[in-house]
């Protein structure tokens, strides 16, 4: 067995770019795992344990370096793979050389383009502050995709754009359609008169392709990024996004989809929506209904039940979600105890989780707000167990799973090992910026997994959060994932409540 370590001092490559490298690597006939990733500790820890990283070489890796670990059975093989690599990064440096890149900077594409007015901004954290302020400065409304910008930048950046009318979303902000048009991971959805403003990117997704499914459209759906609603913050970019909407000709409703806000927040958005002539829906996930009352906001308890009421308002409809059907309630015996969740999204993971709490009690997970209930260990999962796998742990300097689902494929045979895993509860999250064919990467898992399961009889339940028009196709990823013997439920909020109810027949 041949094993080749390479380090690229202060050498940064996005991390879909390094995914490519990767997975290319992995394709050559010889090789047993390869991996291209950023320096950090957990990365360097992810490839010891798979042995594609010496500890002595580890020690000389800082997390500003590219470091590569390549392990192959022949010489001939590892040869191939250190020649494919090397044509790897040369063909990025034609690419970023040539003519798609029309401008290095920021005052250079201002200077030479007309009437700009809208910039994405993608960049480490430490640099991302930076751009983003020449954005603002130069006029242009910014969705920063960025994250680990601190709490000062971020404010920094806020007031600049409040004072200036202009709608800075993020950091860390991961999807927003603006006049039709999807960025970041967002969905092909229908134009229509319905308006959303998020602070959580997955549930913007999971709001709007319900609200496509059931015949209507989206004006505009605006992120905020998720420390947006907090006191810290004080909802500077949710405020401004929600009077935007109210002043939108195509926008006849709004809906707002969010953790719960700090009550001073939430007062000020109380405050604001109390001058609307729209009707406004909000989730506030995990927050009671109460704090509705004597308000003109509709509450909601589910990302689903808001994409309900928006549409009936927007149709003049009765719609409901539906119900658990007798088929789905015929459900298959198993032995094991718990259930285990692995989310690529972390919004569908905290809906979930407060779904299955009513008949569960206490769910363990690296994203729970009790911290009675907060993992230790992210990678060892206890009782019942719900993960985000795009928490910032997974993804440090590794790409999101979304795109990259490499991290979950592995914990989910993980968990198909554990004899106690009764129910595994995915998402799967098509769009842009998805992985191509995320339906096919968890089958490929969970065919893996059934190789090393000690439970036969694990009950696998997953919902798709797409549409036809996605690249991905919603149909054609619903039916790989039922040929694989998964039950695949129309919505999120649906497949927990059937993952509920199959451990409630078992006494859980």
């Amino acid at each position: 067995m041949k094993i080749h370590n390479v380090v690229k001092a202060n050498a940064y490559f996005d991390s879909v770019t390094l995914m490519l490298f990767s997975s290319k690597l992995n394709t050559i006939e010889g090789v047993q795992q390869a991996a291209v990733m950023m320096g950090t500790d957990h990365n360097k820890e992810l490839m010891k344990n798979s042995g594609i990283l010496t500890v002595e070489f580890a020690s000389s890796v800082k997390s500003n370096d590219l470091v590569i670990g390549i392990k192959a059975v022949t010489q001939e093989a590892l040869d191939l793979a250190i020649k494919t690599l090397e044509e790897q990064f040369e063909n990025k440096t034609k690419a970023v050389s040539g003519e798609k890149v029309s401008f290095k900077t920021v005052e250079a594409a201002v200077k030479n383009t007309a009437d700009l007015n809208f910039a994405i901004v993608s960049l480490p954290g430490r640099f991302a502050k930076t751009e983003a302020m020449k954005c603002l400065k130069n006029g242009m409304n910014v969705l920063l995709f960025s994250d680990n910008v601190s709490i000062e930048e971020e404010n920094e950046l806020k007031d600049y754009a409040v004072e200036h009318q202009l709608l800075l979303m993020g950091p860390d902000c991961g999807t927003a359609i603006i006049n039709g048009v999807a960025l970041g991971f967002a969905n092909v959805v229908k134009k229509g008169n319905i308006g959303l403003v998020a602070a959580s990117g997955t549930g913007l997704q999971e709001a709007t392709v319900i609200i496509d499914k059931l015949g209507s459209g989206i004006s505009q759906a605006l992120g905020t990024g998720g420390r947006d609603v907090k006191d810290a913050v004080g909802g500077k970019t949710m405020l401004l996004a929600l009077e935007a909407l109210s002043k939108d000709p195509q926008t006849n409703v709004i809906g707002i989809v969010s953790k719960p806000p700090s009550p001073s927040v939430l007062n000020k958005i109380v405050n604001l929506v109390s001058t609307f002539d729209k009707p406004v829906v909000a989730c506030f996930l995990g927050a009671s209904l109460d704090v509705f009352a004597d308000t003109k906001i509709i509450g909601c308890e589910t990302v689903e039940d808001a994409a309900y009421a928006l549409v009936n308002i927007s149709t003049q409809q009765s719609l409901k979600p539906g119900s658990l059907t007798d088929d789905e309630k015929s459900i298959r015996s198993t032995s094991g105890k718990y259930l285990r969740g692995l989310y690529t999204g972390g919004t569908l993971a905290y809906e979930a989780m407060l779904i299955l709490k009513h008949q569960l009690g206490s769910i363990y997970s690296n994203i729970a707000s009790d911290e009675q209930y907060l993992l230790k260990d992210p990678e060892l999962s206890h009782q019942h167990t719900i993960i985000d796998m795009g928490e910032d742990y997974f993804t440090d300097g590794m790409p999101h799973p979304m795109i990259d689902p490499r991290l979950r494929s592995e914990r989910i045979k993980k968990e198909m090992k554990d004899a106690d895993t009764a129910v595994l509860l995915l998402d799967c999250v098509l769009g842009y910026g998805s992985h191509s064919d995320p339906a096919g990467a968890l089958v490929e898992a969970i065919i893996e997994g059934r190789k090393t399961q000690t439970n036969e009889n694990i009950i696998l339940i997953a919902s798709v959060c797409g549409t036809e028009a996605d690249p991905q196709r919603r149909s054609a990823q619903e039916e790989q994932l039922r040929q694989a013997g998964v039950i695949v439920m129309p919505t999120n909020a649906q497949a927990a409540r059937l993952a509920a109810y199959v451990l409630g027949q078992k006494g859980a």
